[in-house]
């Protein structure tokens, strides 16, 4: 795969602010709803506890960051700990995806084009329903895609979108 248009980062990214995210449990994945709020300062912040890092080639300590929206965090769920693999970041500036590989400890982003994909809160939305398994490959986590039930995931996946949309119109206010 042409890993040119992914952005590389050192670092893990930010943890999802677990009293501001709904959880989904499906089988050995759980499904996160959080609306984020990014600033330089919050940024700042997680560089200096260590959980975001410069990107090899591109704009994480960049200034002037502000941006906000929905995450979607798919994670896989082991002895009741989650290990995140997947991120939609369903920003309203900069949406964008990572791939979370804990094994190689690496985070990839790939940044959407929202007039190519649309809405980047229903494109993300559609990923989940129709390429979980292959992204969570992707990821790194061949294993845990092979446990995944498909269809639980769309039996789950009408309360996941409707919280995700909720999120979104109370701008984090309910979540």
């Amino acid at each position: 795969m042409n890993d040119a248009h992914v952005t590389k980062y050192d670092r893990m990214p930010l943890p999802p602010i677990e009293a501001r995210t709904t959880w989904f449990e499906v089988g050995p994945v759980a499904i996160g709803v959080e609306y984020r709020e990014l600033d330089d300062a919050i940024a700042a912040a997680a560089e200096h506890q260590g959980a975001v890092g410069t990107a090899g080639t591109g704009a994480a300590g960049a200034v002037g960051l502000e941006d906000r929206g929905v995450s979607l965090h798919v994670c896989g769920v082991e002895g009741g700990a989650r290990s995140e693999y997947l991120r939609f970041d369903c920003f309203a500036e900069d949406p964008h995806y990572h791939y979370v590989s804990w094994k190689e400890r690496t985070n990839h982003m790939l940044h959407l084009d929202a007039v190519a994909e649309g809405d980047p809160l229903v494109w993300a939305l559609g990923r989940i329903r129709d390429r979980l398994g292959e992204m969570l490959a992707r990821a790194g986590a061949a294993d845990l895609a092979a446990r995944i039930d498909r269809d639980a995931v769309l039996r789950i996946l009408p309360r996941v979108s409707e919280a995700a949309f909720r999120a979104r119109a109370l701008e984090g206010k309910g979540t």
